[in-house]
């Protein structure tokens, strides 16, 4: 076998160990962005998930129903005397959607389940919802969850009753909150009270140093946060 030959094999082979090495050893990930709090919203279509964030982000409210796949919105809060990103997912109401379901599970810090006062069925679809945040996440005792009744200014429709509500979210160990996005009723107080839910960070909702009565409420429960 001829010099030239013998080199061409050893650099071939040299490749394939090359390859095989870089299949071995796992590509390192990108690090998450430790400012991000990453709220995830659930429920069914047509609860009001889309206009719950919308209100509380934009201040806007819209009577269309207009299906979502998935949306994010930022909103910048104070976290731990600086300032970090609260990223909101809002997530579809569809079914058809299992994987981009159990990422958003997979990347969540808390969660919101929304069903309408107006429809037993949608808390109904809110179980196997909260079944896969515990299968992924291990456990909830220790991640801020709300289940939310929303259109409460609905009561001629009212399907749901509030100590109904209060008993189920006692049951998966998490808080309950009724909310219009229609009258803006307890939107923004859902939001500080989920956050004040958080063990793990130290965070801080006012700007300027005073807090609203609702506010101090939420800073005596087990983390304090809040929204600028």
């Amino acid at each position: 076998m001829s010099l030239q030959l013998i080199e061409t094999d050893n650099k071939a082979a040299a490749y394939r160990s090359a390859i095989e090495s870089s299949r071995r050893t796992p590509t390192p990930r990108m690090p998450e962005q430790s400012n991000d709090y990453r709220v995830v919203v659930f429920g069914a279509g047509g609860v009001g998930k889309s206009s719950l964030v919308l209100r509380f982000v934009k201040g806007t409210f819209r009577d269309t129903y207009i299906p979502t796949v998935e949306d994010t919105y930022r909103q910048v809060i104070s976290c731990d005397k600086s300032v970090c990103t609260l990223q909101i997912t809002d997530t579809t109401g569809s079914h058809q959607f299992p994987a981009m379901q159990r990422l958003s599970i997979s990347k969540g810090h808390a969660f919101i389940l929304v069903y309408s006062i107006t429809s037993r069925q949608s808390l109904e679809e809110l179980r196997p919802i909260y079944q896969q945040v515990l299968a992924i996440k291990g456990t909830v005792e220790s991640i801020p969850i709300m289940l939310v009744g929303n259109k409460s200014d609905e009561t001629a429709q009212r399907e749901v009753e509030a100590k109904e509500g209060e008993a189920q979210a006692a049951s998966w160990k998490c808080a309950f909150m009724e909310t219009s996005a229609k009258t803006n009723s307890n939107v923004k107080e859902l939001f500080q009270e989920l956050l004040a839910l958080e063990k793990k960070r130290d965070m801080s909702l006012s700007i300027d140093g005073k807090r609203s009565g609702k506010q101090k409420r939420a800073d005596k429960l087990k983390g304090k946060c809040s929204v600028m």
